[in-house]
């Protein structure tokens, strides 16, 4: 199974734990993430994410390296869409297996700030008014930057 997986077309989080499990036997303990495209109230219609393909998915590669080698993971992947997404899709999945669940538990939460504050993806909300770009918030900042310490 790749480690990072890119893709423009709808995916089910139940459908890539299932087969993550099959990939990582004999484990301890599996934590996972699944995010989905918020609705606002009706304002945004379609959250577009665009990225460099290669790019993208080797600076992801480079942090699941950082993750293994931090925590003791035995198995790790990430899936994330591109493209225009509709409210309610599933946009990220993030797993990881160790012997472990503190292992699991920090590496998925590590990765996930990593994705929302630094991973190369550029986001715009499309909604009434036009087409609006997304940059991290500072709790997403505050995230990612705690694991410096």
């Amino acid at each position: 199974m790749q480690r990072v997986r890119i893709t423009d077309t709808v995916f089910q989080p139940a459908e890539a734990a299932k087969t993550f499990r099959s990939f990582a036997a004999d484990v301890g303990a599996i934590a996972s993430f699944a995010g989905y495209v918020r609705g606002e109230a009706g304002t945004v219609e379609t959250l577009r994410l665009s990225h460099y393909p290669g790019m993208t998915e080797a600076e992801i590669e480079r942090m699941i390296e950082r993750a293994v080698s931090r925590w003791n993971i035995t198995a790790c992947h990430i899936t994330h869409r591109v493209g225009d997404m509709a409210a309610g899709e599933a946009i990220v999945y993030v797993t990881a297996a160790s012997a472990h669940r503190r292992d699991a538990f920090d590496a998925v939460d590590y990765l996930m700030d990593y994705l929302k504050s630094e991973a190369p993806f550029w986001k715009q909300e499309i909604g009434e008014g036009g087409a609006k770009w997304i940059e991290p918030r500072d709790e997403d900042k505050r995230d990612i930057a705690r694991w410096s310490k």
